[in-house]
């Protein structure tokens, strides 16, 4: 090859050096500008960058929608909660006797309509008796005494003490007498020491018994005193209590019923022993029977404490024994418990059957459909919209799909029903919701569907 040649080709040649130096520093450059706008992304924040980035790749979010849809009424709507439960008496009265004693007679058996009042056991009131003769007897006495009292002296006792009064004071007389003679005679030395010391002892008898006398009379004048009556008048109350207190015990031997209705169990057998006190095993019993109103029957539920929102006082239910699944019986709350069981986790809630039948049996089982309040099921008459909780953003509003961008739209919430919303304005139904992706979603952002 010439020099020439060599010349021409070595000017051709491409220096490799030089370029690699060139393209360094583009890269450079390029990773520089990159990095700010990391570094202006984390200062300003993430939604910014998420819209830089849309903005430069022009790329539309993906989201998941679904329809609107007005639910059409049916006769299922207004069932808002259904629970199990036990049906029971409102009131079961164990009948009990206030009185230890024995059964002498036992008159109904389980399955019998009473009436309030009616006899349904009788006691042995032998023991009673007895005693509330005893105490009629001393009542008798204490109500003489105080006659006798309250009466006085009669006229003949009056003169009785008189005449013993006048006796005593003869005696008095003749002694005075008899004592005067022998003080003459002891002067004289006629009579002896020995009589004139009998003549002196016989005065100081007739004295003494004169000075008692008296005393009968004036008593016997003036009659009993009153701290004498009013002893005897206390003694007499006393003896009356007494014989009240027999007579009630002897009413207490009958056992009657408190209220009217049927015989659930009889606890107790003829001859058996019934007491008031603490009951050992094999010992007296403190019941006779069980009576409750078959007419007033209630339902009681254990609700979760999730569904308690759903429960309200006179709530409007049905209720349907399992027994008959077939029938259905109108009920309402009647009572809420104010205290949840904390091991179960649930609120105790009694409905009251309306118009039971003899198809209803206390402890057997039954099924509570919890209806809504009427006046939701009236404004739900045209159907509703329920959506769920997520689709739902502070506003409250809603992004509904127009031309392939979320539009943001204001809506009017009821209550929640099932876990979900209910609209009551903003929504007619048929409307594109988007139900997921709403994180950062803007109003007018391009968005599409998530297949």
């Amino acid at each position: 090859m010439s020099d020439n040649l060599k010349q021409d080709l070595q000017l051709l040649r491409i220096d490799r050096n030089r370029k690699s130096g060139r393209r360094g520093v583009g890269w450079t450059l390029t990773i520089i500008f990159v990095a700010l706008a990391i570094l202006i992304a984390l200062t300003v924040g993430f939604g910014p960058l998420s819209s830089l980035w849309s903005a430069l790749g022009n790329k539309a979010r993906e989201v998941e929608v679904a329809t609107v849809v007005r639910q059409s009424p049916s006769t299922d709507d207004s069932v808002i909660l259904t629970a199990g439960g036990y049906i029971v008496p409102h009131q079961r009265v164990d009948v009990s006797s206030k009185i230890t004693g024995r059964v002498e007679q036992l008159l109904v058996d389980k399955g019998d309509v009473v009436k309030q009042g009616q006899i349904l056991a009788r006691l042995d009131n032998r023991e009673i008796l007895a005693q509330l003769a005893q105490s009629r007897a001393t009542r008798q006495a204490a109500e003489a005494r105080l006659n006798e009292a309250v009466a006085g002296s009669r006229p003949e006792e009056i003169q009785r003490a008189l005449a013993g009064l006048e006796q005593a004071e003869a005696n008095l007389r003749t002694a005075k007498t008899n004592l005067d003679r022998a003080k003459q005679l002891n002067r004289t030395g006629v009579f002896s020491k020995q009589a004139f010391d009998d003549c002196q002892n016989a005065y100081d008898v007739a004295v003494a018994q004169e000075k008692v006398a008296r005393e009968n009379y004036e008593l016997a004048r003036l009659g009993t005193r009153k701290e004498q009556i009013d002893l005897a008048r206390a003694q007499l109350a006393e003896a009356e209590e007494a014989v009240r207190w027999w007579e009630a015990q002897l009413e207490n031997s009958i056992i009657r019923a408190p209220v009217s209705g049927t015989i659930l169990e009889r606890l107790i057998e003829q001859g058996e022993m019934v007491t008031t006190g603490l009951v050992s095993e094999r010992g007296a019993k403190s019941a006779l029977v069980s009576i409750a109103d078959l007419n007033d029957l209630e339902v009681e539920l254990d609700i979760n404490e999730s569904d308690i929102p759903r429960v309200f006082m006179q709530q409007e239910c049905t209720v349907s024994p399992d027994s008959y699944p077939d029938r259905r019986y109108k009920g309402r709350v009647r009572e809420i418990a104010p205290e949840a069981n904390r091991q179960k986790a649930t609120i105790q809630v009694k409905i009251a059957v309306l118009g039971p039948d003899a198809y209803l049996r206390p402890e057997t089982n039954a099924k509570v459909n919890f209806l809504e309040d009427p006046r939701d099921r009236n404004r739900a008459s045209g159907g509703r919209i329920l959506l769920p909780k997520s689709a739902v953003v502070p506003g409250p509003a809603v992004f509904v799909i127009e031309e392939g961008r979320a539009a943001r739209k204001g809506i009017q919430t009821g209550r929640e029903l099932w876990g979900q919303v209910e609209v009551t304005a903003g929504l007619t139904g048929g409307e594109q919701l988007v139900v997921r992706g709403l994180q950062g979603l803007k109003d007018g952002e391009r968005i599409a569907v998530k297949k």
